[in-house]
């Protein structure tokens, strides 16, 4: 028998919830963003099902990163890796039933280097993927978009009609300000064209196999913990945020993919992991070990660095299809580090 680790544990979870699989029967399913954290872990999740009767597509730029993350179904007949960057048009010919549309660089140094090219894939990406499933039958498309949108609030637990305060003037805005205008092009399609689209809106959201490139917060402590480092702060850690496991996460769009409601949006969060960064840290130096230090920011971390100080969501909305989060914040961050030693 093939040992099953904790983290794989956990996605086999998912298919104790009881959604509707049979959605899924015979389709092909595209998964964009593959090689990141909650792509990949989406594609696992798909790929592990015991019940799988349906084909996987997973999609991303490095297929030397897909094939380290996702080895263990290189040789399946029902997994099939495509070499694709969603700034260019499609060019296939296969029918997707499904699209999972997770691909978007979410690290803060990409926000200082390279904010052109941020809105562009935003946007882009979401134009080029409904485009090819308008003429290819698909079903049902699901865009990953972020929590990021509400912007700056004015204290409230944010509901998904809430919209709070960005300033579009800066290139910090290149992500929150891109990702606002591709939800609005999804729902465009909807109401123009008929395309059936549905919206998450994740949290802050954390687990195992965040790429080498990824240099938020959490991504940045671990892999301190990792090397034997105290954690280095490069700010005061007061902004508030809510948290959610990727499992947790991958959980959830799994349930907006097959039980939301057309043309809707979902918050993503776990209600018992809301933080601030400062704890955060502390709670990961406390697991390895380890201490908080204070350090100075660089000019491009300053440019890169969210400045919302409370981003705490409302989950009633997707608790209305049966969701909750199941590993909790201090576990999940345990389990996470665990992962990766």
């Amino acid at each position: 028998m093939v040992e099953v680790n904790a983290y794989q544990q956990d996605i086999l979870q998912i298919f104790q919830a009881g959604l509707p699989w049979s959605k899924l029967s015979g389709c092909n399913i595209l998964v964009t963003g593959a090689t990141g954290l909650i792509g990949g872990c989406f594609v696992e999740a798909l790929m592990m099902n015991p019940k799988r009767d349906y084909h996987v597509y997973a999609s991303g730029r490095n297929e030397d990163r897909a094939k380290k993350r996702l080895g263990a179904f290189v040789n399946e007949e029902a997994f099939h890796f495509i070499r694709y960057d969603v700034l260019e048009p499609l060019k296939c010919d296969i029918h997707f039933d499904y699209i999972i549309h997770a691909a978007s660089n979410a690290s803060p140094s990409y926000f200082a280097q390279k904010p052109v090219e941020v809105m562009k894939s935003n946007i882009i990406g979401v134009t080029n993927l409904i485009e090819y499933g308008l003429l290819h039958g698909m079903k049902r498309f699901l865009y990953v978009s972020s929590g990021e949108v509400y912007g700056e609030g004015d204290g409230r637990v944010f509901t998904e009609e809430y919209s709070g305060y960005v300033n579009c003037t800066t290139p910090r805005a290149c992500y929150p300000s891109s990702k606002r205008a591709a939800e609005t092009l999804c729902v465009s399609y909807a109401v123009e064209y008929g395309v059936d689209v549905v919206i998450a809106r994740p949290c802050h959201t954390y687990g195992p196999y965040f790429t080498e490139q990824d240099n938020r917060v959490y991504a940045q402590f671990i892999r301190n913990v990792l090397s034997g480092e105290d954690i280095v702060m490069k700010s005061t850690g007061e902004q508030f945020r809510s948290w959610c496991y990727v499992v947790d996460c991958v959980s959830a769009l799994l349930y907006i993919l097959l039980k939301g409601e057309q043309g809707e949006v979902y918050n993503i969060a776990d209600s018992e992991s809301v933080i601030t960064i400062k704890e955060l840290a502390e709670v990961i130096a406390t697991i390895g070990g380890k201490e908080v230090i204070m350090g100075k920011p660089s000019e491009e971390e300053k440019r890169g660095y969210n400045v919302v100080r409370k981003n705490v969501f409302s989950i009633n909305k997707i608790s209305g299809l049966g969701w909750k989060a199941k590993t909790h914040l201090g576990e999940g961050l345990v389990k996470t580090i665990k992962e990766l030693l």
